[in-house]
């Protein structure tokens, strides 16, 4: 089944241009004569097929982003983790899932569940649930076994686990594709369910090593490792200048931008 991938976001959790800071990257991000893919707003991806649309994460820039890519229906969300830049967009799925004839469904690990129930409580609380809430249902995904599976919309979406420092948080593989945010390290488990793919999403935040994070150097490993047959950076810091990092790196590896589309086989 054809499909497409849209970068809705590919920045780090401060966002290019970082406020407050005047270096080259965060200048070339806001100048007219700028590089315009050094703009980079929070990671998030959108992704089209069998007339469907299913995001993965919903960051404090979601409502900009849906409005850039003219995104008017959402027919469910898998999260990846529950830290702030991948969860505060949140709110701005209230409008979106009013227009569905059933609950929009929300996919994501046991602590990411939690930490959604924890900070939108009026969402989900019986008790004080606001009257106009996003209409949603939560569907906690099968953490005992690596690689397991839930079909949505006709595609099967497999949970990959990775570390994010010292905490284990959830990629996603959908047919010949993998998206692998905020990874600083991939476990031996998860290495045998990212063969054989077309596209692989890693992490790549900046040039030095980062203790939750891959860098440049560490991703391009991976990718040595995985044998893609191609591979984007995304979660990507303002100390990485779009054309000039691109020029590094072997053809099959490119940096994602936001609203970068790729067509692919998800099933």
């Amino acid at each position: 089944m054809d499909a497409t991938l849209t970068f809705l976001g590919t920045g780090t959790s401060m966002g290019v241009p970082t406020l407050g800071c005047d270096c080259a990257v965060c200048a070339s991000a806001v100048s007219s004569e700028g590089d315009p893919r050094n703009r980079r707003t929070r990671p998030s991806l959108r992704l089209s097929y069998n007339n469907r649309v299913v995001l993965v994460d919903t960051g404090p820039d979601f409502h900009a982003q849906a409005i850039r890519e003219s995104i008017r229906h959402v027919d469910a969300v898998l999260y990846t983790h529950g830290h702030a830049d991948h969860i505060l967009g949140f709110d701005d799925l209230r409008p979106l899932s009013f227009r569905l004839k059933e609950n929009l469904p929300l996919y994501a690990d046991s602590e990411t569940t939690e930490t959604l129930r924890r900070i939108f409580n009026y969402t989900f609380s019986e008790r004080e649930r606001y009257s106009t809430a996003a209409r949603v249902a939560l569907h906690p995904l099968n953490e005992d076994i690596p690689g397991a599976g839930v079909d949505i919309f006709g595609a099967c979406f497999r949970r990959i686990p990775v570390s994010h420092g010292p905490q284990t948080i959830t990629g996603y593989r959908f047919g010949s594709a993998a998206y692998l945010t905020d990874m600083s390290d991939i476990p031996a488990e998860s290495i045998p369910l990212l063969q054989d793919l077309d596209i692989l999403i890693l992490d790549a935040l900046r040039r030095q090593p980062h203790p939750s994070h891959s860098h440049l150097e560490r991703s391009l490993a991976f990718v040595e490792q995985l044998r893609p047959r191609r591979a984007f950076f995304t979660h990507i810091s303002h100390d990485l200048d779009h054309a000039p990092t691109e020029a590094e790196l072997p053809p099959h590896v490119r940096l994602a931008y936001d609203g970068l589309q790729l067509n692919f086989e998800i099933a």
